[in-house]
């Protein structure tokens, strides 16, 4: 049963989804929380272990969130549910690939999936930044912590990386290094 559940709400959620990973993001949360299959925290550490391993963002989380629930068949499961609707998908535009570049409801829909895929990536941002800048709700007690200030630091030194144009490797090897030195030395 849990295998059917995987792959049904996975498929929903990359059926529902334009925009990669990041889009998927709100709807995967409410659904490994609402289903209990992650904690809120637990879903957060692995968003920043899929963020460092190869591969594409959506597969690698349906793939641990179905391997933490069902073993290796659930990982299949949700990773099959996820990457299905996207292949039906590219195998359909492949095939009209002329009617829809030249489609102007096709072009129209596009343009406005555009911002709602920036809605969707700003709500992940703002929830998942709840999460790991106040763990215990919002209070000035929140600011004074040394959590807060350790991952302030990392996510302004982050800040000024990207936009230094620094290449992304570095940064996610700087970030991992950082998390660890920072964990061994506040513990």
């Amino acid at each position: 049963m849990i295998y059917l559940k995987l792959f049904i709400n996975f498929l929903k959620i990359g059926a529902c989804t334009f925009g990669g990973g990041y889009a998927m993001l709100p709807l995967i949360q409410e659904q490994v929380i609402m289903h209990k299959w992650l904690t809120k925290e637990e879903l957060i550490n692995f968003i920043a272990v899929s963020e460092s391993t190869p591969g594409p963002f959506a597969i690698n989380i349906s793939t641990y969130v179905g391997m933490e629930t069902g073993g290796l068949p659930g990982a299949f499961c949700a990773t099959f549910g996820v990457v299905l609707p996207s292949f039906i998908i590219i195998l359909i535009i492949i095939k009209c690939f002329d009617y829809f570049q030249e489609n102007k409801i096709i072009k129209g829909c596009m343009t406005g999936l555009k911002p709602s895929t920036v809605g969707l990536i700003s709500a992940t941002v703002i929830s998942t930044g709840k999460t790991v800048f106040f763990q215990n709700g919002i209070s000035l007690s929140s600011f004074l912590t040394l959590d807060f200030f350790i991952s302030a630091i990392i996510f302004g030194g982050m800040l000024i990386i990207v936009f230094k144009k620094i290449h992304p490797i570095f940064i996610i090897v700087l970030s991992g290094v950082l998390g660890i030195a920072a964990g061994y030395l506040f513990k």
